[in-house]
């Protein structure tokens, strides 16, 4: 009995955290919204502010032309954007080429260096030469539509932002391998969840592939931090200010280019949620972050540091409990229900490794991709969880291959 009731209590914590929470948090919004509670209306646009876009490019000589032009292609007021290039410990003539562009490109600002210090650092030293009162960070590989900055700070128009993070949305072809294709589906879901996350409270997460704060808000972050957009968005949300949600600002990316960056990149994402977590453990105490906790709590803690290790627990619980119902010649009934959820776990996990097969063969067949992503996601937070407790971590790192 005692395995059976663990059984069932990691399996509704899974269930709850890829389901219900999703849906749990669906129905609070929709009982508000009957009730016309967390509605918020935008008041009327007032003087645009002077915004800085900061993008932190190390050796992106390939995208730095695409992404100039992509900045200077807003619609914003040109005078009221302020470009800052961090380009430190760039070996591919990175600085040289923004330099020559600075004749035609007047809100150019370069931040160079031969030392390589890291994303961290450099964002911690590009804060101190930003003077505008809004700032928005965006990554040198990803494509912004023309309408982001205005969109996002627009919603600082709002009460009580302090943050306004975009959508991050993979562009795929239709031959793309199963990781890409499961990639576009977790990120669709993700928006979904986003959107119900604002309306309740705030999101818990910026997409460090767009996101805006306000500049005064800002507090410099550890050097060896993993996930500077999640620790920078979550501190700001833990002093009281709401983390908005922009879906119409949008930063487009390629999935990865294979399996193996792909992990690697989840991989680091995962080391990154421990360190993170073990960073805001104030952040559990509901009687004082209310809906902050809950959503932090059920979005994010249980997803990457609960259920990944639940799912193989099930599945040897399942497996001990069905061998006790036989040794005990249980009735045919109990043996049978105990024998069919073993069977559909172990089924389930064959799609996964058939999907994994397939990934390098560009084929989408949906059977499997869905399970081989989503086993994949788990399976790269547990070397994640391996990384973590090694130590040694750092804010510099090589980026993940994208597709052409």
């Amino acid at each position: 009995m005692l395995l059976i009731v663990l059984f069932w209590l990691l399996f509704a914590l899974v269930v709850y955290t890829y389901l219900g929470y999703g849906l749990l948090l669906w129905g609070i919004v929709r009982v508000r919204r009957a009730l016309g509670i967390g509605q918020r209306v935008l008041p009327p646009m007032g003087e645009p502010a002077d915004v800085t876009l900061v993008v932190p490019a190390y050796n992106e000589i390939d995208c730095l032309p695409a992404k100039l032009q992509n900045c200077l292609d807003q619609d914003y007021p040109a005078h009221r954007l302020h470009l800052l290039f961090v380009v430190e410990g760039s070996t591919d003539g990175s600085a040289e080429w923004l330099e020559a562009q600075r004749a035609n490109v007047p809100n150019l600002t370069i931040l160079s260096g031969t030392d390589r210090l890291g994303k961290i650092v450099a964002m911690n030293k590009a804060m101190k030469r930003v003077n505008t009162p809004l700032v928005i960070f965006t990554d040198a590989n990803t494509h912004l539509n023309p309408e982001a900055v205005s969109r996002l700070v627009r919603k600082f128009d709002l009460p009580n932002v302090g943050a306004v993070t975009g959508e991050k949305r993979i562009q795929m072809e239709a031959s793309e391998a199963a990781t890409g294709s499961g990639e576009g589906l977790y990120w669709k879901y993700e928006s979904f969840l986003k959107r119900l996350d604002a309306e309740l409270h705030t999101i818990v997460g910026a997409a460090g592939e767009l996101f805006a704060i306000r500049t005064g808000l800002f507090e410099p972050v550890e050097a060896d931090t993993l996930l500077d957009d999640f620790m920078i968005s979550l501190r700001i949300a833990a002093r009281g200010y709401r983390v908005e949600y922009e879906p119409n600002a949008y930063a487009l990316e390629r999935p990865s280019a294979a399996i193996r960056e792909e992990q690697k990149r989840k991989v680091r994402i995962a080391t990154g949620g421990f360190q993170s977590i073990a960073r805001l453990l104030p952040l559990f105490n509901i009687s004082r972050y209310g809906w902050l906790s809950f959503q932090y709590v059920s979005h994010r803690v249980l997803r990457w540091a609960v259920t990944p290790f639940c799912l193989p627990l099930l599945l040897l619980l399942n497996a001990l409990i069905l061998l006790q119902l036989v040794y005990q010649n249980a009735s045919g009934l109990a043996i049978g229900f105990w024998a069919i959820m073993f069977l559909g776990q172990l089924a389930f996990y064959s799609l996964a490794w058939i999907g994994y097969r397939l990934e390098d063969q560009q084929t989408r067949w949906k059977p499997a991709f869905v399970p081989f992503y989503f086993t994949f996601m788990n399976w790269c937070v547990l070397q994640g969880f391996v990384r973590y407790r090694r130590g040694g971590l750092s804010g510099i790192w090589e980026k993940a291959t994208r597709a052409a």
